[in-house]
């Protein structure tokens, strides 16, 4: 008697599916080989939170059912090895520095001039000044935190 087929749905992270006929007996590797040719070493394949590292087990060991979602990740291919004495791939300039990872320091920096003239200089600053200066001091913290709590 001939295996049965699953269908398995193959969903990519721009949520673009494709359907795959597989049987059960076939393996992870052979699933990669057969939908994505040339990208075996590319794709990585997650059911149900668990990312398939083995290309040897089978899918029936998956328990995978008709219609079973496997999310799919495409690398982008990596840089081909050059041969030895070859001069290699220049390494990637540095980053540069941009002036939007320079504005919340900047920010900081500029607050914390600001509260130690406040403080050395009190008959400048007027309460409305004042109360400006900490309700500034506020955003800028709100905003720190919303940056960097990721």
């Amino acid at each position: 008697p001939a295996e049965p087929t699953l269908v398995l749905r193959l969903k990519f992270l721009n949520d673009t599916e494709r359907l795959a006929r597989v049987r059960p007996g076939d393996t992870v590797g052979v699933l990669k080989r057969t939908y994505f040719p040339g990208q075996e070493q590319q794709v990585r394949l997650i059911y149900q939170g668990q990312l398939l590292r083995d290309d040897t087990q089978s899918l029936a060991g998956l328990h995978l059912g008709h219609l079973s979602v496997l999310h799919c990740h495409l690398s982008p291919p990596s840089a081909a090895p050059t041969a030895p004495g070859s001069p290699g791939p220049r390494s990637p300039a540095p980053a540069a520095l941009g002036v939007g990872s320079l504005a919340l320091p900047l920010f900081v920096l500029l607050l914390a001039l600001l509260w130690y003239l406040q403080l050395q200089h009190r008959h400048v600053f007027t309460a409305t000044a004042t109360t400006c200066l900490a309700g500034l001091t506020l955003l800028v913290t709100f905003v720190a935190f919303a940056m960097y709590r990721r």
